[in-house]
């Protein structure tokens, strides 16, 4: 019998581990959490320090048996969760229920599962690391106290079932004030002017050269209006045009770091269309273990949950000696890259990064998912590519003289080196934050070869009309990026912030786009408007630095939560009498009950508005919200009304169901007016 129980979370990362540990070891999974703040009390004593009551969570009540029973068998038992503050506060949980046997317990940590990691951890095991604890129970503390605290006041002001969340508002409030940035946002109209410019020369023939209006009288040229830019081509038609500057230089585009958890998220959104969910689950998979044929289970990369970028020596060695065999020479440094983690990340973490750098994607492709292949290539070619040259590019800029008062600009680049781009394309060009009218951006075409002082052929001008863009909505990737830069969250709550919104209402994804709900919308206003410390974007990142100070060792937990405290009783207090009540101010409509014939009025639920008879609580009758769309089926007389499938998406169904059977997930189209004040219509 084995004299060792090793714990882990799930049984994929167990039957990993199990491989490599010898006879002496068994190795069992907790399923994630084991205990937890109670759910059906506050399960805080505010006059005892803000001392937590855990409980074992339902679920695991027949895990904990099978483990205490293992546990007493045993000589000893070592804790091995992932090595964050979630894992650290499941090793204590864990370590909390086993000390009544009087076992040793030890905590082994480990950034990826693979042999020699896991052998080395074992041979040296700590003790829990209880600032990692603390800062997990001061941050679940204070989500309980947010939460169970606002969501009975949104019961009472707005409907029942609904929630708030200290760190989840604080996002959804950015998508709002993102989504008021664009109502309020008036575009201006700008034209640009462009040259098709020919060379007499014979090696130039059949290239054209597109040249902008770039300045005019030595003045950026800002065209407003059609008939200024009319009355500017009528002019510039009648100039020569003349080469008078050509700059070419060589431009080295370094690669990027390794991924870090958000990056991660971002770029798998922009690349693969993933959402940040999607991205940590199939991560995991690739994390835990995948069975690839004769190796049996092997972790494939390393912890995903990190905001370092960090490589391990041994991991700096390996890829060098890839990228020599795979490449050659030139496209290997001659000192390995580092990159500088930001001042928070924790450096005994490493970067998101495939455990072998040899094992190439399309070597186990054939024991891959077709969602695993592609997000382990995309952590494989970005930490290849990151330990490699930079690409070199020749950059050409063409300035063209029309007359004395109007300069053009022509640019153009060439790749002359590829370097890292060898491995992974150029991240520049898949930024998920360019909003940019491509109009504005710079001609990226193949130059002809010029002289100083050449007279050019003008081919035609044209003169184009623009408008400036409203900022883009956000979506996985650009949320992901705006939280981080605000300091709002940390690696492990990025994916469930927006998974929560979403899965609530207070949020849709449309076209990969997160729009908020009118419930949404309504319930973060009122929210930020009575609570205006506690999900300000400021208050909300020193919160995180502190939780970090709490990591570190330099600030006690319980402080944090009483200068939490004090001043958020005060709002909250407040708030019972100031916050509007949106459940008082039922809209009367023009639809009949179907029951009792007494005039319909609006009012709000858990999933956003629907209609409810007057006469309640004697009539308890209520309906969806038309839409102001007819079924479009022949025979049918109903209205299309918004609902709601199992897994929160949204869709449109005829009022007459289940005798019509009609839905759609877009509404059809009436006509280019309904259209305007309709997102959802069909184009």
């Amino acid at each position: 019998m084995a004299k060792k129980l090793v714990i882990v979370e799930s049984p994929a990362k167990a039957r990993t581990i199990n491989k490599y540990l010898g006879k002496e070891f068994q190795v069992e999974a907790s399923m994630g959490h084991v205990r937890d703040l109670p759910s059906s009390r506050f399960g805080v004593d505010f006059d005892n320090q803000f001392e937590p009551t855990y409980e074992i969570i339902a679920r695991a009540k027949k895990t904990v048996t099978k483990l205490k029973k293992l546990a007493q068998e045993r000589e000893s038992i070592y804790l091995a969760p992932d090595p964050d503050r979630e894992g650290e506060a499941i090793s204590w949980h864990l370590k909390e229920i086993f000390e009544p046997e009087n076992k040793k317990i030890y905590r082994v940590t480990f950034n990826e599962i693979t042999k020699s990691a896991i052998l080395e951890a074992f041979e040296k095991p700590r003790d829990i690391n209880m600032n990692l604890v603390d800062a997990q129970q001061a941050r679940r503390i204070l989500d309980r106290i947010v939460g169970y605290k606002i969501s009975p006041l949104l019961w009472k002001k707005v409907a029942q079932g609904l929630s708030a969340g200290r760190v989840q508002t604080v996002a959804l409030r950015l998508i709002i004030d993102r989504e008021k940035e664009i109502n309020a946002f008036k575009p201006t109209e700008y034209w640009q002017i462009k040259a098709h410019l020919v060379s007499e020369k014979k090696e130039n023939a059949g290239k054209v050269l597109v040249a902008k209006l770039d300045k005019i009288d030595g003045k950026k040229a800002e065209i407003s209006t059609g008939d200024t830019a009319s009355h500017l081509v009528n002019d510039i038609e009648k100039q020569a045009f003349t080469v008078v500057d050509i700059s070419e230089k060589q431009k080295k585009r370094k690669p990027q770091a390794p991924f870090t958890t958000s990056k991660l998220q971002q770029e798998a959104y922009t690349r693969l269309k993933f959402s940040a969910q999607r991205t940590m689950r199939i991560a995991q998979h690739l994390y835990e273990g995948i069975d690839i044929g004769e190796e049996g289970s092997v972790g494939l990369i390393t912890y995903m949950r990190t905001d370092s970028v960090n490589v391990s020596k041994a991991a700096q060695d390996a890829v060098r000696k890839f990228i020599k065999a795979q490449y050659g020479d030139k496209f290997l440094p001659k000192k390995p890259n580092v990159y500088k983690s930001k001042k928070s990340a924790q450096e005994a973490h490493e970067a998101v990064r495939p455990t072998d750098p040899g094992r190439d994607p399309q070597s186990i492709k054939q024991y891959l998912s077709d969602e695993e292949y592609k997000l382990y290539e995309l952590i494989w070619r970005k930490f290849i590519a990151s330990q490699m040259e930079p690409a070199i590019d020749n950059v050409t800029s063409i300035d063209i003289s029309a007359g004395k008062r109007y300069m053009f600009r022509a640019a153009g680049s060439r790749n002359i080196f590829k370097g890292f781009l060898a491995c992974y394309e150029d991240p520049e060009s898949t930024d998920s934050d360019k909003d940019d009218d491509p109009n504005d951006k710079k001609e990226n075409q193949d130059l002809p070869h010029l002289a100083l002082n050449e007279i050019m052929t003008l081919e035609k001008l044209l003169h184009t009309q623009h408008f400036t863009k409203p900022p883009a909505r956000f979506n996985d990737a650009s949320l992901v990026k705006t939280l981080e830069e605000l300091g709002i969250g940390r690696p492990s709550t990025y994916a469930p912030t927006i998974q929560t919104i979403i899965v609530r209402n207070y949020v849709e994804r449309k076209s990969g786009v997160l729009h908020p709900t009118e419930m949404g919308t309504i319930v973060t206003t009122l929210l930020v408007e009575t609570f205006t410390t506690i999900f300000d974007y400021k208050f909300t990142a020193e919160m995180e630095e502190e939780l970090d100070k709490v990591e570190e060792g330099t600030l006690e937990w319980r402080k944090v939560l009483a200068d939490f405290y004090a001043p958020f009783v005060k709002q909250l207090s407040a708030a019972e009498s100031t916050m509007k009540n949106v459940k008082r101010e039922a809209v009367k409509t023009e639809f009949k009950c179907d029951v009792c014939g007494k005039i319909m009025v609006e009012k709000w639920g858990r999933f956003g508005k629907f209609l409810a008879c007057s006469g309640f609580p004697q009539c308890r009758y209520t309906a969806p919200m038309p839409t102001g769309y007819r079924c479009p089926e022949e025979t049918c007389d109903g209205d299309l009304v918004k609902r709601q499938s199992k897994n929160r998406r949204t869709f449109y169904g005829c009022s007459n169901y289940p005798e019509c059977k009609y839905v759609t997930n877009r509404l059809p189209k009436k006509s280019s007016e309904d259209d305007e004040g309709n997102p959802d219509a069909e184009s």
